[in-house]
C-alpha cells in the first residue's frame, strides 16, 4: 500500500478531478441539447460531444470508484461494514451516472436520423431527445442520492477515526444529509437540488485541497 500521506494527496486530486469532469462534460452536453438547432449541432460537434461523453463516463468513473478504493484499507480498521458500504455506494452511484450517461450519446445517432427524416416527422424525434434528457437526469438524482449516503458514511468513519479533524466530519455529514434531501426532492420535482447541494460541494473541495496540503493526522493511523 502507499504511504498515507501519498494516498491522501490522490485522494484529493481524485475528488477535485470527479468533481471537474462530471460538471465540465454535463455542462457542454447540456448546453448543446438546449439550443432550438440541437441535433445540427451535435452533427457539427460529435467530436467534442463524445469527448464530454468520455469526461462523465470514463474519467468520472475511474476517479470516482478510486476514491472509496483508496480509503478501503486507511478506513476498514475503524469500521469494516461501513467502510464496504461506502465502497458499494460510490460503486452504485457510478454505474447509475454511466447510465444517464449513456442515455445523452444515445441523442448522436437520433440526431442523424432526425436531420434525414421528414419534417413532418420532426417533432418526434424531439420528443425521443427530451425523454433521453430526462432519463439522465432521473439517473443523476438517484446516483447523487446514493452517493450522499455513502457520503455520510465516509464522514461517520472519519469522526471515528480521527483522521482529518473532527469538524470535516461534522461538515461532511451534514452537507451529504442536506444534498441528498435535495436530489430527493428534484425527483419530487422541487428544483432546489442545485441549492442545496452548496454545503456538500464545499465540503468536498475544502476537504480535497486539506488532504493535498496536510494529509491524514498520522497519530490516529498509528491508533489504528
Amino acid at each position: 500500500m502507499k504511504s498515507p500521506k501519498t494516498v491522501a494527496r490522490i485522494f484529493g486530486v481524485f475528488f477535485i478531478l470527479a468533481f471537474l469532469s462530471y460538471g465540465i462534460g454535463n455542462g457542454f452536453i447540456a448546453n448543446l441539447l438546449n439550443k432550438s438547432n440541437a441535433f445540427e449541432l451535435i452533427q457539427e460537434k460529435e467530436s467534442t460531444f463524445i469527448l464530454s461523453y468520455i469526461q462523465m463516463a470514463l474519467v468520472h468513473t475511474l476517479v470516482n470508484i478510486g476514491l472509496p478504493v483508496l480509503m478501503l484499507p486507511i478506513l476498514k480498521p475503524f469500521g469494516k461494514t461501513l467502510t464496504y458500504g461506502y465502497l458499494s455506494a460510490g460503486i452504485a452511484a457510478t454505474l447509475i451516472l454511466i447510465v444517464g450517461a449513456i442515455f445523452l450519446l444515445l441523442n448522436i445517432p437520433l440526431s442523424s436520423i432526425a436531420l434525414g427524416a421528414e419534417a413532418g416527422v420532426q417533432g418526434n424525434f424531439d420528443l425521443i431527445s427530451q425523454l433521453l434528457i430526462k432519463g439522465n437526469f432521473y439517473a443523476y438524482q438517484t446516483g447523487m442520492t446514493i452517493w450522499g449516503m455513502g457520503g455520510i458514511l465516509f464522514c461517520s468513519l472519519m469522526y471515528r477515526s480521527q483522521i482529518v479533524p473532527r469538524f470535516f466530519a461534522f461538515w461532511g455529514m451534514l452537507g451529504y444529509l442536506i444534498f441528498g434531501i435535495g436530489t430527493l426532492a428534484e425527483l419530487f420535482g422541487y428544483e432546489i437540488g442545485l441549492l442545496l447541494s452548496l454545503p456538500g460541494g464545499l465540503f468536498e473541495i475544502t476537504l480535497s485541497i486539506w488532504l493535498i496540503l496536510k494529509g491524514f493526522k498520522a497519530q490516529a493511523l498509528q491508533l489504528s
